[in-house]
């Protein structure tokens, strides 16, 4: 079945989850974890284009995760900083372009400037989409959306019942469109709040993998799973509709 995914690249969505315990059970300290998980990112980042993937979005730092001792946030950022300003060139070249999405308020003034510059250096690629998900919390990212909406609904008299829906609906596909695989490693089943709402139709694929031992087999052995994944949207076998039906614009 054609779709819009189809033509438009798939939208992958990864919860890199395991540093922490895959340096542990080598005896070595956590940080070395997430060290290890940049490294895998890499190879993920640099095979997700040639295996039909034009957007990637990975799950980097929660907004629950400043609840971790001191130590190892500061290193994870320590990290994340290395990351921006050593790959944002080869990210230029390679076509990819950067965008952090989650809270920004609360990182420290040397991390968004990493971010900002990311940004601005990759803004004219179109190979790849990556967004990088930094102290974010897709609750949050709805409550906000669903403010905003209701402030937009302050322009309308006698709105139709579905009006809340529809500007709701618009305000994620600016944001993104929608995730066609979620791929959490580590073990876990759970979303742990993210991309809640863009997941709706997601086909999820969970990995004992831990997240520095994720690489590009592992990446195709997702890819396949959900190749097999028979996607109706709610419809019937062999007349489901597309995607992009089930995204329709703000109602008339």
């Amino acid at each position: 079945m054609t779709t819009a995914a189809t033509r438009e690249g798939l939208h992958v969505a990864i919860i890199m989850d395991g540093n922490g315990r895959w340096a542990t059970s080598r005896g070595l300290p956590r940080l070395a974890g997430h060290r290890a998980g940049v490294a895998a990112l890499k190879k993920v980042i640099e095979r997700a284009p040639e295996v039909g993937i034009s957007c990637l979005t990975v799950y980097a730092f929660s907004s629950d995760n400043w609840r971790r001792p001191t130590f190892e946030v500061q290193g994870i950022f320590w990290l994340l900083r290395a990351f921006l300003r050593l790959e944002r060139e080869r990210l230029r070249q390679r076509g990819a372009r950067l965008q952090v999405i989650g809270r920004r308020d609360r990182l420290e003034k040397n991390v968004l400037q990493e971010i900002e510059n990311a940004e601005r250096a990759t803004g004219s690629g179109q190979r790849l989409q990556l967004r990088v998900a930094i102290d974010y919390s897709s609750r949050d990212e709805i409550s906000f959306a669903a403010a905003g909406a209701t402030a937009e609904l302050q322009n309308y008299l006698g709105m139709p019942h579905n009006l809340m829906g529809a500007l709701l609906k618009q305000s994620f596909k600016a944001l993104s469109r929608d995730v066609d695989l979620l791929i959490r490693t580590g073990g876990e089943k759970r979303l742990s709040d993210f991309l809640l709402w863009e997941s709706a139709y997601a086909e999820l694929v969970f990995t004992d993998r831990m997240w520095p031992d994720f690489d590009e087999t592992d990446l195709a052995a997702a890819l396949q799973e959900f190749a097999r994944r028979d996607r109706r949207f709610g419809g019937l076998p062999g007349i489901a509709p597309t995607r992009a039906e089930t995204r329709r614009d703000v109602a008339r």
